[in-house]
């Protein structure tokens, strides 16, 4: 059995066991039980009745979280011509095409968000190993492969972020931190629930969210109300 610390015993006080939460008072407590000394990452942890290796049950999307979630996000757009110098201007960390590839390869990773257009995803490819394992690889299905640089990363500091079904019928995101007011991790968390339930392949007979915890960094997880 793991042994939990002292600090986390006093943090779980207020909890009741075997209760599921409504989200309102679920968020209330996830920041009443945040005490670490830095400011906390506020996840929501989906279980859901699917089966990921079947292409019709694969529960994918992205949505734009309206707070973001706190994390800062740093960009780097594969392009060339018109494009680099678009991505350069709209805010892009770093934005290049044969060079940026080239630097990458030689591993340079100082960003967690890729954009990129089309033509270079063919050069991109050569890549995928090391773009893939971090989830790092621009996709037409999330919106980052595209002609229009501006307007993802547009969407991307405005908090547009990605949810993926893993092998064993997860999704694991942040929707903020525990420095957000009530309100604001509300919102976020409302707004990925909806998200979620609507991305309900329509395969799914009967029950299809198993469960759904809110949880903070080193914090307990609170197993939330479904429907």
């Amino acid at each position: 059995m793991k042994k939990r610390s002292k600090r986390y015993k006093e943090a779980t006080k207020p909890l009741q066991e075997g209760k599921t939460y409504p989200l309102q008072e679920a968020v209330t407590l996830i920041k009443s039980l945040s005490n670490t000394k830095f400011d906390s990452s506020v996840e929501l942890h989906f279980y859901l009745n699917v089966d990921p290796k079947k292409a019709d049950q694969m529960v994918r999307g992205t949505i734009v979280l309206p707070h973001g979630t706190g994390k800062k996000v740093t960009i780097a757009v594969f392009a060339k011509g018109e494009q680099e110098k678009q991505a350069r201007e709209s805010g892009a960390d770093y934005a290049g095409g044969a060079d940026l590839i080239e630097k990458v390869s030689k591993g340079f990773m100082d960003f967690n968000c890729a954009i990129a257009t089309p033509e270079m995803m063919k050069d991109l490819s050569r890549l995928g190993k090391v773009l893939g394992p971090r989830g790092l690889m621009p996709s037409p299905k999330t919106g980052t492969v595209t002609n229009d640089v501006k307007l993802a990363i547009e969407q991307v500091r405005k908090g547009k972020v990605e949810y993926k079904v893993d092998k064993q019928g997860g999704i694991h995101l942040s929707v903020g931190k525990a420095g957000f007011t009530e309100k604001q991790l509300l919102e976020n968390a409302s707004c990925l629930l909806e998200a979620i339930n609507s991305a309900r392949p329509a395969s799914i007979k009967g029950h299809y969210i198993k469960s759904i915890f809110l949880s903070s960094t080193m914090g307990p997880g609170l197993r939330l109300e479904s429907k």
